[in-house]
């Protein structure tokens, strides 16, 4: 029996070294190889600023600051997510205003952001309909906060054209797309800010870390001094301009990172090729419903590979026996909306957003890195169709 790690971070001897050069050196934070790092994702981004943070947590907490998102301020997002992009605006006080997402991308239904944007800028009985039911506060509309799930951007020209339209703040979380383009244009740079993340399961990894991108100069100084404990330009060691956190990323991880970004095409290409085995040999078993990638994603960023049981499988039951075979899987997402402190602050009931529960009741991450073997992917596919023939 083979015994299938979930995920495995790509990393060579250079990577490793990167990050032993800088434990031999006595700058290990608020060094040169943050810099580095920053200058490296301009450069493949096309961003003019780069602001390294600890996590992507802290990139999207950054940016709803930038954005100047506060105390009962509504913002539209998704509910189909990691909880971060949510937690970032509860960070402030705001009020996520959840619509629901496109049934085959699984990213926020750029239709329903434009339908929303309009009613919630009517005001009145128009925009009761999208606001929870309690705790919804006296705030206006100020911001767009879309969310590129599993590596595949959402549909950003439509959102930004609702942006434009109502004078909006975009803030594009691509922590899962590094490397997608749109269009033929990168992930995170169509919004006013865009965020990536790098823990051990994604494309490229430093560990713990994320970085914000935008054209701003002005708010990307803003968030280097938040980042530093609020230190602004100018201010002394124990100055301090704004309330700030401890955001920044050290010395190691930059040097990790910067190493990764020099072979990102690289590991993004054998990540596809993993996913087009599973795309291949899951294709074959009728109940299984395999990603669907859009024509407007003009790359996909495979991120992790999700798939859809059949509504009448028990998941959890499927995966007990998977993982008796030594196949983890996981469901992928469980709805923000539903979990226990949403339900308690805003009032959420199941059947509030039913593309994502349904999504959230049927979706499951099947093992996925880029280091994977065609032979480990043969060995899960082959575990999942006996399984599900029963």
């Amino acid at each position: 029996m083979m015994k299938i790690p979930m995920s495995s971070p790509d990393l060579s001897e250079a990577d490793r070294q990167a990050v032993i050069d800088v434990i031999n050196t006595p700058i290990l934070s608020l060094g040169p190889k943050v810099v580095e790092f920053e200058k490296a994702f301009c450069d493949y981004t096309g961003a003019k600023h780069a602001v390294a943070v600890n996590s992507g947590t802290a990139g999207l907490h950054l940016c709803v600051h930038a954005a100047q998102i506060g105390p009962g301020d509504l913002v539209i997002t998704t509910p189909f997510s990691f909880v971060a992009s949510t937690n970032a605006l509860l960070f402030e006080n705001a009020v996520p205003v959840f619509v629901d997402i496109d049934p085959k991308t699984g990213n926020i239904d750029a239709g329903l952001v434009a339908q929303a944007a309009q009613d919630l800028s009517a005001g009145g009985k128009a925009a009761e309909k999208w606001l929870p039911r309690q705790g919804r506060g006296a705030g206006k509309l100020k911001a767009l906060l879309p969310v590129d799930v599993f590596g595949q951007p959402a549909a950003m020209d439509k959102i930004n054209a609702v942006a434009q339209e109502y004078s909006l703040k975009v803030i594009e979380d691509s922590c899962e797309a590094l490397g997608a383009t749109y269009q033929g244009k990168k992930a995170g740079t169509f919004g006013d800010f865009g965020i990536f993340a790098f823990y051990p399961n994604k494309q490229m990894t430093t560990g713990e870390g994320g970085i914000v991108i935008t054209d701003d100069a002005k708010s990307a100084d803003f968030m280097r001094a938040l980042r530093n404990q609020g230190r602004a330009p100018g201010d002394t060691w124990l100055s301090h301009t704004y309330l700030g956190y401890n955001y920044r990323l050290d010395e190691m991880s930059a040097a990790l990172g910067s190493a990764q970004m020099s072979r990102l095409d690289e590991m993004l290409a054998k990540r596809e090729t993993v996913a087009g085995w599973y795309a291949q040999r899951l294709s074959e078993i009728p109940q299984i419903e395999i990603p669907v990638v859009v024509p407007a994603t003009t790359r996909m960023s495979w991120f992790v590979y999700v798939i859809r049981l059949p509504k009448e499988l028990d998941r959890a039951a499927l995966a007990r026996r998977l993982e008796a075979r030594g196949v983890p899987i996981r469901p992928y997402f469980l709805p923000i909306h539903l979990q226990p402190y949403m339900v308690e602050r805003f009032g959420y009931r199941e059947g509030d957003f039913p593309v994502t529960e349904d999504l959230g009741r049927r979706g499951v991450a099947v093992p996925f890195s880029g280091v994977m073997s065609e032979a480990q992917v043969d060995y899960v596919c082959e575990a999942i169709r006996q399984e599900i023939a029963g």
